[in-house]
């Protein structure tokens, strides 16, 4: 999960340095998330076809050799090629976020919001691990950032000895039987409407917030590296520290409610932005980001499996996740345009009709599930 905080923090700064077009500065970061979404249905494919375990460990050791590449395009100077090594990130994130369903077919119906919580406080150490090893090993070799591209591969080394320990819940059973329901059917539930446009809801407004506001901050605000850095680890921990509570919302609140609390505090975290430039307003707004974030991300992940069977899995978790990252990647690649050419404050504007449109569905569905 470190990958994914590393390129967030540096993806565009590097960019930056490596491209004369400074409004592509997050091209590569964007690119990691356009990846993702063009990865998540071959990933879960070849799941399907070989079990968690083995494509758990393959993402290692595909991620160590693209590492490598990574340092070569430093040391080149080529920003096609950082571009190109970012969108193949993506399929380890694509990988990654498999996590949360394997955690989920471990335990029982009521666990759910529990299970995927768990998961997600690994987010709490690759806050502090993603940016780390990007400031430590910066200024290791003549050319910036190689360093970090090795420590990032200590980091998957550690990763593959981990997963390599790792037993599926269930025996995997590839002749399981095939699900009879057409996806269109599938996709007209309410519930799966709910659920993935809460997560869809919650990556955009997040994604497009948070790339942008490394290139706010230190290219055109002017803020230190290490300023940006505290912004970005105190964003990534509001992403995932609060799973600790999550089983305790849930319970006292319900899912629904839960995320509806994730629309509002997103608002919030607008809201808090917009009224300047000041490092308090970057820190407190991306606090609410990630906070808002979890909230809704948990809420849709728990609740997606009412609108599929067990042997409706597969295809159900290969559709929410390729349309969670593609609305994902579209915001990631307008990010850096947007903040480059009409200003931060129109950025923060422009998530709230999504918030607003979230905000009406999820009114709805409390409403008819009552």
């Amino acid at each position: 999960m470190s990958l994914s905080v590393f390129i967030v923090f540096v993806g565009g700064i590097i960019g930056e340095k490596l491209t004369p077009i400074k409004s592509l500065s997050t091209l590569p970061v964007a690119l990691s998330v356009v990846g993702t979404a063009f990865s998540v249905i071959p990933v879960i494919r070849l799941m399907a076809l070989y079990g968690r375990r083995k494509i758990f460990l393959c993402a290692c050791i595909y991620t160590f050799a693209l590492s490598i590449v990574g340092i070569v395009s430093l040391v080149v100077s080529s920003f096609v090629l950082f571009c190109l090594i970012s969108f193949a990130f993506g399929a380890t994130f694509a990988t990654m976020y498999q996590f949360r369903f394997a955690a989920i077919e471990s335990v029982d119906v009521d666990q759910r919001a529990s299970a995927t919580a768990v998961v997600l406080l690994g987010g709490i150490l690759s806050a502090y691990l993603g940016t780390e090893v990007a400031t430590l090993g910066r200024n290791w070799f003549q050319t910036e950032f190689v360093g970090s591209f090795l420590l990032l591969d200590l980091l998957f080394v550690v990763a593959f000895l981990l997963l390599s320990m790792f037993v599926p819940a269930k025996k995997f059973n590839p002749d399981k039987g095939h699900s009879k329901r057409k996806l269109s059917e599938i996709m007209t539930q309410g519930v799966f409407l709910v659920a993935v446009s809460s997560a869809i809801t919650g990556y955009v407004v997040m994604s497009f917030v948070m790339t942008a506001t490394p290139v706010s901050m230190h290219v055109m605000d002017g803020f230190t590296l290490e300023q940006t850095k505290y912004v970005i680890q105190s964003h990534v921990f509001a992403m995932f520290l609060p799973s600790l509570f999550t089983a305790v919302i849930v319970k006292h609140t319900g899912i629904s409610r839960m995320m509806l609390m994730g629309v509002i505090i997103l608002i919030f975290a607008i809201i808090v932005a917009y009224q300047g430039h000041d490092l308090v307003h970057y820190w407190f707004s991306l606090i609410l980001l990630g906070l808002g974030w979890n909230f809704l991300f948990v809420g849709g992940t728990s609740l997606l499996p009412r609108a599929y069977s067990e042997n409706e899995k597969y295809k159900v978790q290969s559709l929410n996740d390729f349309l969670t990252f593609g609305f994902q990647a579209t915001a990631a690649l307008c990010a850096g345009w947007f903040v480059f050419n009409y200003s931060w404050e129109l950025t923060l504007l422009s998530v709230l009709p999504i918030l607003v449109l979230q905000l009406v569905l999820l009114l709805w569905w409390i409403k008819r599930d009552a």
